[in-house]
């Protein structure tokens, strides 16, 4: 595998996309495709069952560089949701009762009208989620961020690759775990992560190599023991996340010699459990530039909603999104395989 890893390495360019890299792995390796796969659910094919959770990508710039972003987001990164494409997810957003707005990135605190846009949010009385990376938290112009995810109700969502220092930054940086520890400990003082307080606090586990996430009840049990006795933070729930074989963590397994191994662990612990509950069922993702996609994955691979549903959000079209075929690649396994994966954790 690394022979083929590295002749696809070599035809890899700035120009080619990473649909393009899987589609030549893909046809390598002859995976049984998705869709049929899915059919073992009972169900005939993947659809969306209503949007319950508007998912923005405010663009791409972070003040991290992390090995498993599948983002690809970064400082040099000058992606970012203009000011009429936020207006025109409002618009969209007011013509609904979707209950859930979700705001991601890159770091998406970075969008010059983020403040801007959470206030007109909770206008429209709606939950608020912010995937924050932490150390933002700390940075100058971000410090007082806490104190207006607590104004403002904000649920604070954040990727903790581990309880101990060394694991942690060997995936996201130097130092990052300790600055995250600092964070969290400015946030629970605020009283997010505390029981009873209604500001909720929730980490995520990604693994750092080719294998899958152990038990999220246990790990979290692990987590909160292990944070609470050596650092004394506290947070409410954790959600452990499947790395997606696209973007860096494509780039990975590609160099690794685990591209093939990995794909066939997927596909082999496909869960038709797991695969009825999948994010794209009740998710809609909105990219940095206004077009939509069914979930974040999809986003990072350009593959837009397809089968005649509306594909950018000022065409937004709640009746015709909300039943939509989903579009389908092999990089769903990864959604799929075991427990489940979701941006909200395991879903069987």
């Amino acid at each position: 595998m690394m022979t083929a890893a590295k002749s696809l390495k070599s035809i890899h360019h700035p120009l080619a996309s990473t649909e393009e890299q899987l589609k030549i792995i893909d046809e390598r390796l002859k995976l049984p495709a998705f869709d049929e796969r899915f059919k073992q659910t009972g169900e005939a094919e993947l659809r969306a069952t209503g949007i319950e959770i508007f998912q923005i990508n405010v663009g791409k710039l972070c003040n991290q560089v992390c090995k498993h972003c599948h983002v690809d987001a970064g400082p040099d990164r000058r992606e970012i949701m203009t000011r009429e494409t936020l207006e025109q997810c409002l618009e969209a957003l007011a013509k609904t009762n979707i209950p859930k707005v979700d705001i991601t990135g890159g770091a998406p605190e970075m969008n010059p009208h983020f403040r801007w846009f959470v206030g007109e949010v909770k206008k429209l009385n709606r939950h608020v989620m912010v995937r924050s990376n932490l150390t933002i938290l700390l940075a100058n112009g971000f410090t007082d961020l806490p104190e207006f995810f607590a104004q403002h109700g904000v649920e604070v969502i954040s990727s903790l690759p581990h309880y101990t220092p060394s694991v942690t930054d060997k995936q996201r940086g130097e130092d990052v775990f300790s600055r995250s520890i600092e964070a969290i400990k400015r946030l629970n003082a605020l009283g997010y992560g505390k029981e009873g307080s209604g500001l909720i606090f929730n980490l995520v586990y990604n693994p750092v190599g080719a294998f899958l996430p152990p038990n999220q009840s246990s790990l979290e049990k692990d987590y909160k023991r292990e944070l609470l006795k050596h650092h004394g933070v506290v947070f409410n729930r954790l959600y452990t996340i499947t790395n997606m074989p696209i973007s860096r963590f494509l780039d990975y397994l590609l160099v690794s010699g685990n591209y093939e191994s990995y794909m066939t662990k997927l596909v082999s612990l496909f869960n038709p459990a797991a695969a009825k509950g999948v994010m794209c069922r009740n998710t809609l993702s909105i990219g940095w530039d206004g077009y939509l996609y069914d979930c974040d994955f999809n986003q990072m691979l350009d593959l837009k909603v397809g089968y005649g549903a509306p594909i950018h959000i000022k065409d937004f079209d709640e009746e015709k999104l909300n039943t939509r075929k989903i579009v389908t690649r092999q990089h769903c396994y990864g959604c799929t395989a075991g427990a489940g994966s979701s941006c909200g954790g395991a879903t069987a």
